[in-house]
């Protein structure tokens, strides 16, 4: 959420956003919700302060004096009563409008529409050359044995998925590398709630604009989280921190829920895109220092690329354009791996700064040095994602005979196995 005063100061600046990321918002209607509200907001405040000044008069008025004084403060009681609720319908539509403000992109981000305009940064290994006809992850992971799909289809819909042997093994030996990868770092690890209330979608800026692709648990009145960047930056709502304690730096692991209500009939082939899977985020609160926030963006982008490193997959890194930037981001790089199956670089991390969009509407704020009140910034950054990365880890890493070979760094993980092989399915 963006400052209101900042917005009215640069309000072309706002829209150039609004247009850049694609979002559809009529600035105008919000400043004139604005001017309204300030509008409702001092009349309402005269008429209660008359109020007063009738309350303590009347006692003390003439008796020839009292009658007319007595008529005025009914009225003045009827005109508050019919202004209460007029303000508080137009604070309901500025406040709805205002959570659909964009942040403002960083300089740097290209302006564009979809991924073609994204800016490649670097790549990092080479594609392999195979000397076989390779096979794709859901082939190679039928003949491993190491997923389900038709009985979790009959009971749990499309794109439902179980993993099982090597399968679910392996989900866990990326998951812990991954783990032990950021906690030697100096992240916190934090195993968070996977269901929370609305307050918390909309203070991390998923809500109201992402809630067709939540899923909702209506007789509790609580939702299911797609990251848990939610439950990591709602911990701490409202609370005053002390500077002194920024960065915190969290890594938090849980199971994830999307809808995907964006993408029927997109990515249906095995594990691409899925409405359950397992995630390692890593969060970041630090002070409201936009180079500080910008060395923490590239720490957390480097860790992400260690992890990859790790499991020897080919990757390339690219700064987004404006119209793939989320509604809050102000800065985001996005790591594909190199999928052959595919025969693709195709998205498995990404890396966001957030500014103070997240504190603000999330009622996070720090105290400084000079005892004032400000709003710290937040980031984000997918460490690991699965079934997601099992693709290009079993792909990149198969053999002729179908077997694959695990790198070096997952086989402590994997009970000192080495291979996967179809005789172990």
């Amino acid at each position: 959420m963006l400052d209101i005063q900042f917005i009215r100061q640069n309000a072309d600046a706002v829209r150039a956003a609004i247009k850049n990321k694609g979002f559809t918002l009529d600035l105008d209607e919000l400043l004139d919700a604005d001017r309204e509200r300030r509008e409702a907001t001092t009349a309402l405040e005269l008429k209660r302060a008359r109020k007063n000044e009738l309350s303590a008069a009347i006692p003390k008025a003439a008796k020839d004096e009292r009658p007319r004084l007595v008529e005025e403060a009914k009225a003045i009681r009827t005109e508050i009563e019919q202004l209460e609720p007029k303000l508080g319908e137009i604070q309901k539509r500025y406040q709805d409008l205002m959570l659909r403000v964009p942040s403002l992109p960083r300089p740097e981000v290209p302006i564009g529409k979809g991924e073609e305009d994204n800016v490649e940064v670097r790549r990092v290994g080479e594609p392999r050359k195979f000397d076989f006809a390779p096979r794709d992850h859901l082939e190679l992971m039928t003949w491993l044995g190491m997923v389900e799909f038709d009985g979790p289809r009959r009971f749990a819909g499309q794109r439902s998925y179980a993993l099982v042997g090597d399968g679910a093994l392996l989900e866990m030996a990326v998951l812990r590398l991954a783990v032990d990868t950021l906690v030697a770092k100096g992240l916190k690890l934090v195993s968070p709630p996977v269901m929370v209330r609305e307050r918390a979608m909309t203070g991390t800026g998923f809500f109201p604009l992402g809630r067709e692709e939540a899923y909702a648990i209506p007789a509790d009145e609580v939702f299911l989280i797609g990251t848990s960047e939610v439950p990591l930056v709602s911990m701490h709502c409202d609370d005053v921190l002390d500077e002194g304690r920024l960065p915190l730096k969290f890594a938090g692991i849980s199971p994830c829920f999307r809808r995907e209500a964006g993408a029927h009939g997109k990515d249906t082939r095995g594990l691409y895109r899925v409405h359950q899977f397992m995630k390692v985020e890593q969060v970041v609160v630090c002070a409201p220092d936009e180079g500080v926030a910008e060395k923490l963006h590239y720490e957390l982008l480097g860790n992400a690329e260690a992890i990859l490193a790790k499991l020897e997959i080919p990757y390339r890194v690219a700064l987004a354009c404006t119209g793939e930037i989320g509604l809050g981001q102000t800065r985001k790089h996005e790591v594909e791996s190199w999928m052959p199956g595919r025969n693709a670089f195709s998205e498995t991390h990404s890396c966001s700064t957030l500014g103070d969009f997240q504190a603000r509407r999330s009622n996070i704020r720090v105290r400084t040095a000079d005892g004032s009140l400000a709003y710290p910034f937040t980031l984000n950054n997918t460490a690991i994602a699965s079934p997601r990365i099992l693709i290009p880890l079993l792909e990149n890493h198969q053999n002729a005979d179908g077997s694959v070979t695990l790198p070096r760094a997952l086989v402590p993980y994997m009970n000192s196995r080495t291979t996967l092989t179809a005789a172990t399915r």
